[in-house]
């Protein structure tokens, strides 16, 4: 069972993704192995809010090289989640019928990373 934590590595924070982020989009690296599903339920669990959408991009290391020594540098994945910035009542039925309405609260915006480059 893998961990939100181990999901989620670290937010990318670019002039692109900024900009982005008036849009509801957050850029975040995220584990090689991690399938949309598992990110979608990270991000949902970490940051209290309702997402909409995840596009992943998967980048394979570089040759690089220094000197005389040939290496490669890290593979990496990206993840670009879209969070639901307007969240409605989520209305569902029950077995008998009844019409249910789940009066869970969802944030409009991430926070975390919109306050830490508001200053």
């Amino acid at each position: 069972m893998k961990f939100a934590e181990d999901i989620i590595i670290k937010p990318i924070i670019t002039e692109k993704s900024y900009q982005a982020m008036a849009d509801g989009k957050y850029t975040f690296e995220v584990a090689l192995d991690a399938t949309k599903l598992e990110i979608k339920d990270a991000v949902e669990k970490l940051f209290s809010v309702k997402v909409k959408k995840v596009n992943t991009l998967r980048y394979d290391g570089k040759k690089k090289r220094v000197g005389a020594h040939l290496g490669k540098t890290k593979a990496w994945k990206k993840a670009i989640v879209q969070i639901d910035t307007n969240p409605s009542e989520e209305k569902y039925m029950t077995k008998g019928g009844k019409v249910v309405t789940s009066n869970k609260k969802y944030k409009t915006e991430i926070e975390e990373i919109s306050s830490a480059f508001a200053k």
